[in-house]
């Protein structure tokens, strides 16, 4: 924190390009990767001084960029991180700090973690001239509203099961989405999850079936710890999640293994299609 605003103080006061210099943004750096531009200033408005601290310190606030938690998230982090090599360091504006942590911070905390002192949003620019502001107001076209998953306790897996039983669930869910899970290892050797998904049905108007894929991709990504139970090192493992979106919230409500000799789980998808609920 006291790096953070120090290096704040200092970024308007002193000659950039006698104290910082341009490098490239890191291929370890994923969540800074396709932004907009490719170098970056080192030192960054962290107070990072090497490239080793940038990608070590930057590399827990990956998952946290994938799980779309805000429009803006990797804008912001990418502002502070890696920041755009231009005559002087461009900060994010303190509306743009306070929307993104209105957002994400919720997904801070199911991973058990609070909103850092270090991104203290009142250390930024009130003002929205001389920062990065949002752009959501400056689009003609309103943004589709999309359901957020939310962080709950993992439900229970559930092993032994009859076809016409998963036809009562989806009976009372309105998506069910197949997820196959394995692990990898980043570049750092950190251990991250490889997740694809398949949308058995979705009874849901105004959602899509890529949308739906997303949102269960942060679903995952934002209930780690469910995640992490659900994966094996050495093979990839797959799931059926059953669930509800309701009040533009996602819940996952039942989770089945998915194996390749099981056939109540395949029945029960093929039947869905001609099934009449209760």
């Amino acid at each position: 924190a006291l790096a953070l605003s120090g290096f704040l103080g200092m970024a308007t006061g002193f000659d950039i390009g006698l104290s910082t210099k341009c490098v490239a943004i890191p291929k370890e750096m994923a969540m800074c990767q396709k932004i907009g531009y490719s170098e970056m200033r080192l030192p960054n408005l962290m107070g990072h001084t090497s490239m080793e601290e940038v990608i070590l310190k930057s590399t827990t606030w990956q998952r946290l960029a994938h799980t779309d938690c805000h429009p803006h998230v990797r804008t912001f982090l990418c502002s502070l991180f890696a920041p755009i090599c231009l005559d002087t360091f461009i900060q994010p504006c303190r509306s743009m700090c306070t929307a993104v942590r209105e957002r994400c911070a919720p997904v801070l905390a199911c991973h058990g973690h609070p909103w850092p002192r270090s991104l203290d949003c009142d250390r930024f620019p009130a003002g929205d001239d001389m920062c990065l502001a949002s752009l959501a107001k400056e689009h003609g076209r309103p943004h589709k509203v999309l359901p957020k998953p939310a962080c709950q306790s993992c439900p229970a897996l559930e092993e032994f099961f009859t076809h016409k039983r998963v036809l009562e669930v989806f009976c009372d869910n309105n998506f069910a989405v197949k997820v196959k899970l394995s692990k990898k290892r980043t570049v750092l050797g950190h251990q991250d999850f490889n997740i694809e998904c398949q949308v058995e049905f979705i009874i849901q108007g105004s959602v899509l079936p890529y949308e739906m894929q997303n949102m269960i991709q942060q679903w995952l990504l934002i209930n780690e710890n469910c995640t992490e139970r659900m994966t094996q090192p050495h093979r990839p493992m797959v799931y059926l999640l059953v669930g509800n979106i309701e009040d533009g919230v996602v819940l996952v409500n039942h989770i089945y293994r998915w194996q390749k000799r099981d056939s109540q789980l395949t029945s029960a998808t093929h039947k869905w299609r001609y099934h009449k609920c209760l």
